[in-house]
């Protein structure tokens, strides 16, 4: 749960900072964990290295003194992730020289306070290393030769990458804590929601130190249970102004997801699903997190006796890829229903650690295939050994089939909904996985 050192790799464009970036999660030695980027001109992955992890961004090239729409929106990306950053790789090309446009970026890389190392790609041979002697005139001390597309030095790299970096303060432990991150778009009363939360009664408050650049966590207790609620700033609109901003914002929802176990997507009632939100509950389900949606603003709508399962039955239509999702009607401002999220975040969470017995997960296999049949595929008939439970947060079932190639992805899904219609999983997504005859112990 805490916040990682941040390298941004930055430079104009061509010089390899993609391929650097792949070299540098690939290495043996790293252990990455990928986090989808909000758009494809910046990317973040985590980095290990002599014990040390790290978060490196990859960006955009970055131009200066064009104003086009596209090099103005890959230019503010590209300044997001240096702000963000605790130190900058400066990615130079030896091939071509110093050019003007590094002497610009070298500039505006001088007014940040932050450690910048000057890295020159494309060195793999003694006569590339001799032009190393010109990037001494960009003013941004030794130039630090790789070869990123054959990783040649790019260990030495990530040794002056993590001594330029900060260390990560103590973590406090809250390992037996629930996560709970507070995720949506702008005005649809999160911090409201979080300060009603916050005043329920049995509840004893305390602040912890944030572990994100943008938010500070606040420890709970409801009932004996510890929580963590991960406050997030909102989720801009699409085509504003602040483009880059708003995408930033997801970048900052979705760190705030990864470190969550449950999640609670606001909404505005009186808006409905947008595609923003869509987006955001798609991050959600690749994170493999817990979810509950949170339909906030219901004292705004109009309702008669059809209003409610209308909304839900609507809302559910358009996160079809996530049918199981618990959907909460409240209002922040008022309270109405508010006390019934507690309830509901720890259900859900003792949902997430449910175990089946084995025994009773093959019945529920077998009554699944006696009621419908797997399909044949060229003659070959799908058939099940037997299933089991191999870990939960979240759930995730291993089925041993004679061929994995023959589960289909609709015959995957009835499984799925035969094994929720029994063990519902409420708010959850579960996993399931077919092994062959030949990886059964």
């Amino acid at each position: 749960m805490q916040q990682k050192p941040v390298l941004a790799l930055v430079g104009r464009p061509n010089v390899g900072k993609s391929t650097l970036f792949n070299r540098l999660v690939g290495t043996r030695q790293a252990i990455v964990e990928n986090t989808p980027g909000t758009t494809r001109d910046r990317h973040y992955a985590d980095v290990e290295w002599e014990n040390r992890v790290f978060t490196v961004i990859d960006t955009g090239g970055l131009v200066l003194g064009e104003t086009d729409d596209m090099t103005e929106q890959i230019r503010i990306q590209a300044q997001i992730a240096m702000q963000e950053a605790d130190a900058i790789c400066f990615l130079t090309d030896v091939l071509d020289g110093v050019t003007p446009a590094d002497y610009q970026v070298a500039d505006l890389l001088r007014r940040t306070s932050k450690p910048v190392l000057l890295v020159v790609n494309k060195v793999d041979s003694a006569r590339r290393h001799a032009g190393l002697v010109d990037f001494y005139s960009l003013g941004m001390g030794d130039p630090l030769p790789v070869s990123a597309e054959r990783g040649l030095s790019t260990g030495d790299l990530l040794d002056a990458i993590v001594a330029v970096l900060p260390e990560m303060p103590p973590e406090e432990d809250d390992s037996e804590a629930i996560h709970v991150a507070l995720v949506g778009r702008t005005n649809v009363g999160k911090s409201s929601l979080l300060n009603r939360l916050l005043g329920e009664e049995r509840v004893v408050v305390s602040d912890i130190p944030g572990t994100t650049r943008d938010t500070i966590d606040t420890r709970l207790t409801y009932e004996g249970q510890e929580l963590v609620l991960i406050d997030t700033a909102g989720i801009r609109r699409r085509g504003r102004i602040e483009q880059g901003i708003e995408k930033y914002s997801v970048l900052r929802s979705m760190r705030a997801i990864a470190r969550a176990d449950v999640t609670l997507l606001v909404i505005d009632a009186s808006e409905g699903i947008t595609a923003q939100d869509a987006h955001v509950a798609g991050y959600i389900l690749e994170e493999r997190k817990s979810v509950i949606l949170v339909v906030n603003k219901w004292d705004l709508v109009e309702k008669d006796t059809y209003t409610l399962p209308t909304f839900q039955e609507k809302v559910l239509q358009q996160l079809k890829f996530m049918p199981w999702v618990p959907v909460a009607f409240v209002s922040a401002l008022t309270g109405q229903r508010v006390q019934r999220l507690m309830p509901l975040v720890t259900r859900v969470y003792a949902e997430r650690h449910a175990r089946i017995r084995t025994s009773e997960l093959n019945q529920v296999v077998r009554d699944a295939v006696a009621r419908s049949s797997p399909p044949t595929t060229a003659g070959k008939k799908l058939r099940f050994y037997y299933a089991t439970q191999s870990s939960g947060d979240p759930p995730n079932f291993v089925f041993f089939v004679n061929d994995p190639a023959l589960v289909h992805f609709g015959y995957r899904r009835y499984l799925e909904n035969r094994i929720r219609e029994k063990y519902p999983f409420e708010g959850t997504p579960i996993e399931l996985t077919f092994r062959g005859r030949e990886d059964r112990e």
